[in-house]
């Protein structure tokens, strides 16, 4: 048996009045998505086990079967394994996000989603600057590295959490030696990007310049079992999100790199549909990420939010259902993101299997609500894979 996970990120969210009590996932039109659920069998996955914060991180390792309070040593050392950065047993990454900030304010997490090849210039620049404390790494778009020698257990805010937030408010904490350090580096940076080049053409053509870094989501180096150990099965991983190629790689999995594959919501869907059914003929387990409902959802965007969901259905599952291919095939978000909220909750999420192992239920459509209804009921995040796998 061969297998396929389709994860639309942040896809889960909350009824809406503007829908007529309706979510995102309710309005949009996805007759691909809801042909698994008829056929499949659907049920609610809690992915974020209690205590811990709703990350993409720690929702990806509970879907494919490892426990976060077991293995997750924070996000980033997770996306220094996607760029190729290997961390010393004593160094801490922490992601370094590109953001805008305006009169005090965290005005933009993104940088007005920054291009790679402005931010790898911007990046040069800091290392160039000899602000000291660590090394800066080029990753893509906004999403960028810095690897030091401490600053661990220091509570860090993740920026899309805090956006329109006045920045002293939401500084690094607690404070000490090490947290000052680092906020100092924060307000540093902007000495160095404010007048950089790429910034200045960036506001000369009315675009939100990449004037201040943030740090969060550090950690030390993990140790995942590999993937082929676990389960016995080779597996793939298709996505342009460093962290999710970072946990594949982490896990011993093939990262495939696709043409076209952004994280944003221009993501060429075909393609990632066509490597995809393509890893299946020598993997037995190939696991699709899709970021851009999640970027939808950050920006608040309902419109654009209906639209990457009905994007994934017509122009990558529709796809694969169409492929002559044996293999059972999953649907799921890895956590909600309320486009209301703006930021992921550890709400549970609809998911859906539709595999010879489970037979069908009589959920016809793939939603929150009817997922809720389904023959799996409500299962905690490590059961997911055992399902899948028919164990």
């Amino acid at each position: 048996m061969k297998y396929i996970v389709i994860l639309g990120d942040g896809m889960a969210d909350y009824p809406l009045e503007e829908l007529g009590g309706k979510t995102p996932l309710q309005a949009a039109d996805k007759p691909n998505i809801d042909f698994i659920a008829e056929e499949g069998k659907s049920g609610m996955l809690r992915t974020i086990p209690a205590g811990m914060d709703p990350g993409s991180d720690v929702a990806n390792l509970s879907i494919l079967g490892y426990d976060p309070c077991r293995y997750y040593s924070g996000r980033a050392p997770l996306e220094a394994a996607s760029i190729g950065v290997k961390l010393g047993d004593d160094e801490v990454a922490f992601r370094c996000n590109l953001i805008t900030e305006e009169n005090g304010i965290l005005a933009d997490f993104t940088a007005g989603h920054i291009t790679s090849e402005e931010a790898k210039e911007l990046i040069g620049a800091l290392n160039e600057s000899g602000l000291g404390a660590g090394k800066f790494y080029a990753g893509v778009s906004y999403r960028h590295l810095f690897v030091c020698d401490f600053g661990e257990k220091l509570k860090c805010t993740p920026p899309h959490d805090v956006v329109s937030e006045p920045i002293d408010k939401v500084l690094i904490k607690p404070e000490n030696a090490e947290s000052e350090v680092l906020n100092k580096l924060m307000h540093d940076s902007k000495k160095v990007l404010e007048g950089h080049e790429v910034n200045k053409k960036r506001m000369v053509n009315g675009r939100k310049p990449a004037n201040m870094i943030w740090l969060w989501g550090q950690g030390k180096k993990p140790e995942l079992e590999l993937f082929k150990d676990k389960y016995g099965l080779n597996g793939a991983v298709i996505s342009a999100v460093d962290l999710i190629k970072g946990i594949g790689i982490s896990a011993g999995m093939d990262v495939l790199n696709v043409p076209g594959a952004t994280g944003f919501y221009d993501t060429v869907y075909e393609n990632k549909a066509k490597y995809a059914l393509k890893a299946l003929k020598d993997h037995d387990y190939v696991y699709v990420h899709v970021e851009a409902p999640d970027e939808a959802a950050h920006s608040g965007d309902l419109e654009l939010k209906i639209k990457t969901i009905e994007d994934l259905d017509r122009r990558l599952v529709g796809k694969i259902l169409d492929a002559p291919v044996e293999c059972a095939v999953a649907i799921l978000p890895d956590h909600a993101t309320p486009v209301k909220v703006k930021t992921h909750t550890g709400d549970a999420v609809p998911f859906a299997i539709m595999s010879p192992f489970h037979g069908r239920d009589n959920v016809e459509r793939f939603d929150e609500r009817s997922a809720g209804r389904g023959g799996f009921g409500k299962i905690e995040g490590g059961e997911f894979m055992k399902l899948l796998l028919g164990k």
